[in-house]
């Protein structure tokens, strides 16, 4: 009891300075004060409850043979799982990057599915399109002339597809057994399939006008095409599966792995409540303001602030 005495009676004089520097402060103020701690604890609750993961599926897909699943295998365990046979079910799982399992700190696991590249098959990728961050499509560089068309229809009706298309779904066109000595390069593969594509374009217009299940097309009118046209990103690369060189489509794995995002738009609308206290005032950040919403940012770190 005497300890509580003598720790009250060392504190009181601090707690009588501070009743009368609240007392000095106008009341307008301590209203601002009240509502600027009453707005951060709904920023907090509000950045919670808004948060939004992006899925973290990946998708291979492309023609039989051209060494998808050896694909899913070295980048599961690091080996290429030699004999295996034409895939008749879609393979997948949910795993770190076999690259990655002996890094340091957070990895962040990858849901990858490799999808059956026969003609009777191809319609289960649609069941796993409307999840996929990103998608691969692979094309074997060493027997590609004698599959240049059947690819390039393949790959043109995955370019059209309402799912792809809407969803803006970046698409990597992985050039794979690129370590043979007689395997086409990937400039060389990217031009042949934009060749034919555009004769595609040209022989499936009349029939997309008809056939309701074709939404999009591709390409612009009167040009060209390049899969610069797209209406999402499509990029090429190359890769090895039996060799593991496999580094530029683990690159295009990580560069679309879920990352954490908060809506901007409910802050900004949640800064504007906050400076439109006052009728009569403009709405432009004051310093204070600045330097509160800057600590918000520093707990939304894919929120860009624009003052």
């Amino acid at each position: 009891m005497e300890g509580f005495q003598e720790l009250k009676t060392r504190f009181e004089p601090w707690w009588n300075q501070a009743i009368q520097y609240i007392n000095q402060i106008p009341e307008e103020q301590l209203y601002v004060a009240l509502g600027v701690l009453i707005f951060t604890i709904l920023f907090f609750i509000l950045i919670r409850l808004f948060k939004r993961t992006k899925s973290n599926t990946i998708v291979l897909t492309g023609l039989s043979g051209s060494g998808k699943t050896v694909l899913f295998y070295q980048l599961r365990d690091g080996s290429s799982h030699q004999g295996t046979v034409t895939s008749m079910e879609p393979n997948e799982g949910t795993f770190v990057l076999h690259s990655e399992k002996t890094k340091n700190g957070k990895t962040k696991p990858v849901h990858l599915v490799d999808v059956p590249g026969h003609s009777r098959l191809r319609p289960k990728l649609d069941d796993f399109l409307p999840q996929a961050a990103g998608l691969v499509f692979v094309v074997d560089a060493l027997e590609f002339l004698p599959n240049c068309r059947a690819a390039s229809e393949y790959l043109y009706d995955v370019l059209t597809k309402a799912s792809v298309v809407t969803k803006k779904i970046p698409v990597l066109i992985l050039c794979n057994k690129t370590d043979k000595v007689t395997a086409h390069t990937k400039e060389f593969i990217r031009k042949q399939m934009e060749k034919e594509i555009d004769k595609l374009r040209a022989s499936r217009s009349a029939v997309s006008e008809a056939d309701i299940a074709n939404e999009f097309t591709l390409g612009v009118p009167g040009e060209v095409f390049s899969f610069s046209q797209c209406h999402n990103k499509v990029t090429v690369a190359e890769a090895s599966g039996l060799k593991g060189e496999i580094s530029q489509v683990e690159q295009f794995i990580r560069e679309h792995l879920p990352k954490r995002q908060t809506d901007p738009g409910l802050l900004q609308c949640l800064y504007q409540v906050l400076v439109s206290g006052e009728e009569d005032r403009e709405l432009s950040p004051r310093p204070s303001d600045k330097a509160w919403l800057s600590t918000f940012a520093l707990v939304s770190r894919d929120v860009t602030w624009n003052f």
